[in-house]
């Protein structure tokens, strides 16, 4: 994931000044933390708003990390009064619940079920050091199959020529781009190309076989290109966009020690407090399916770059402050923090005292994934799949979705006739109804052309189509706080 947005798009220029404009962050952050502590609890609230209005990237780690140690002041929407321990560890208890209550649904449709992860960057982006071993080994952690990769496309590599792709140590990896507001996955490099317009780039991409999604849909609500793929339905980064109180919320200078024993006991339940329903992706969603049929995915925008790290400098006397990346930010003072941080007598130049990692691309890929329903483990499967819209998001990190199924019974003189998500059908040929199953007992949502037509509870759906339109499907469990997104479809089209 990362908290600052499509940043391929932008110029050399502008990507430099996010640089410096990252490490004035964390100095400035640095100055806060050096003032007496009865100042900054009067001021740092102010100043930290200050600051991560600066830098989204940088603004996330501050307000999500200062939250997590004073929420007293967060508001119900905002993810930071889901950080206590308290909350954490009821958290926990909720999705250890769901594992000792999940049955096994036997497969009844012809595909065979695989979990992906697009929008996913890799060592070849500017903005992320991830090694594929490293990536692909999460990715299994996180039961996933196949690995849609979004790189930023640069002068240095060649992100089609050069990106992983292939099986690699069993998981399917796929190279592709994050670039003109679009994750792109073509059948051929770009680099000829990449002064092209968006929607150019999309007909050459779908022209040849590849697939085009629109990306960060919240900054592009207006955009309505025809012929491609599908659309994000969800993005990790939208959800970090939302949570404004967590700038609010930053009042407590020791947030990063407070935060690191945290993270240390419950990664997953941190990084997935930020979820929230994305009713705002959703509504274009569904608008953009009635004008043409759109493919559903969920966005990881995973980087594995959130983070700092405090490391003894080379002089005894300072701290060197370090972003995830590994890069220099500022210099403290040891005394500034030696009494908040055990420093070994023995520890030599560079040791590593404190490393707050806010998302490992296991807990990011974990988060959320996109099922598709393929013949087999191959690319041709997967991109067949997308054409055809047979996928749905799940929220993995509540429980797992494998199980679940959705799918049109029709009834005609032939006899009855399975249709899987994202087919188009015709009332005209027969009565339809709408099936589904799932692992766990569900609060099952279904939507016609965006408006709720039917709600029920159970392990099962069934609905009697009666008018056309755009259907698609949402489950919901029980979470922390009340009613839980868990699962969203892609639709089925009836006319």
């Amino acid at each position: 994931m990362t908290l600052g947005g499509d940043r391929a798009q932008r110029s050399r220029t502008t990507a430099g000044q996010q640089e410096t404009d990252g490490k004035m962050v964390i100095r400035e952050f640095a100055t806060i933390m050096l003032v007496p502590f009865t100042e900054v609890w009067s001021s740092a609230r102010a100043q930290a708003r200050v600051i991560a209005n600066r830098l989204p990237r940088w603004s996330g780690v501050v307000a999500w990390l200062g939250c997590a140690a004073l929420t007293a002041t967060c508001s119900a929407q905002d993810a930071m009064h889901r950080l206590t321990p308290e909350s954490l560890q009821k958290t926990r208890e909720i999705i250890e619940s769901y594992e000792s209550q999940r049955k096994q649904v036997p497969a009844e449709g012809p595909w065979k079920t695989v979990r992906a992860n697009l929008h996913v960057h890799s060592e070849l982006s500017h903005d992320s050091r991830g090694k594929v071993e490293s990536i692909v080994a999460a990715a299994k952690r996180a039961k996933t199959d196949v690995l849609l990769f979004t790189e930023h496309p640069s002068q240095e590599k060649d992100f089609f020529l050069d990106g992983n792709k292939g099986l690699i140590d069993g998981i399917l990896c796929i190279p592709g781009a994050e670039m003109k507001g679009m994750l792109v996955y073509p059948t051929l490099s770009l680099a000829p190309f990449s002064a092209a317009e968006p929607s150019e780039l999309a007909s050459i991409v779908r022209s040849r076989g590849g697939h085009i999604f629109l990306s960060h849909l919240e900054e592009r609500m207006d955009w309505q290109l025809p012929g491609i793929t599908g659309t994000e339905i969800y993005n990790t980064h939208a959800d970090f966009k939302k949570q404004v109180g967590l700038v609010k919320a930053m009042k407590n200078p020791l947030w990063f020690i407070q935060i690191a024993s945290l993270l240390k006991k419950y990664p997953q339940e941190i990084f997935s407090a930020l979820q929230s329903y994305p009713e705002d992706y959703l509504k274009r969603f569904d608008e953009l399916c009635q004008v043409h049929p759109h493919t559903g995915v969920a966005a990881n925008d995973a980087h594995e770059n959130v983070g700092i790290q405090l490391k003894l400098g080379s002089d005894p006397k300072t701290i060197v402050v370090a972003d995830a990346l590994g890069e220099e930010l500022v210099k403290l003072p040891r005394l500034a923090i030696e009494s908040l941080i055990p420093i070994p007598a023995d520890a030599a130049d560079g040791t590593v005292l404190l490393k707050v990692q806010l998302d490992p691309y296991e807990n990011s890929l974990r988060h959320a994934g996109t099922y598709l329903l393929v013949s087999d483990l191959t690319q041709a499967a997967v991109w067949d799949a997308l054409d055809d819209g047979r996928t749905f998001v799940a929220f993995d990190w509540i429980a797992d979705a494998r199980g679940f199924e959705w799918s049109a019974l029709q009834v005609s003189g032939g006899g009855d006739a399975r249709q899987e998500i994202g087919s188009s059908m015709a009332l005209s040929a027969g009565p339809i109804r709408l099936r589904g199953r799932a692992p766990l007992s569900a609060t099952w949502r279904l939507k016609r052309n965006g408006e709720t037509v039917e709600t029920s509870i159970g392990y099962e759906s069934d609905f009697e189509v009666k008018q056309s339109g755009v259907y698609r499907v949402e489950l919901w469990l029980e979470g922390l706080e009340g009613p839980q997104i868990w699962i969203l479809s892609s639709p089925i089209y009836v006319k």
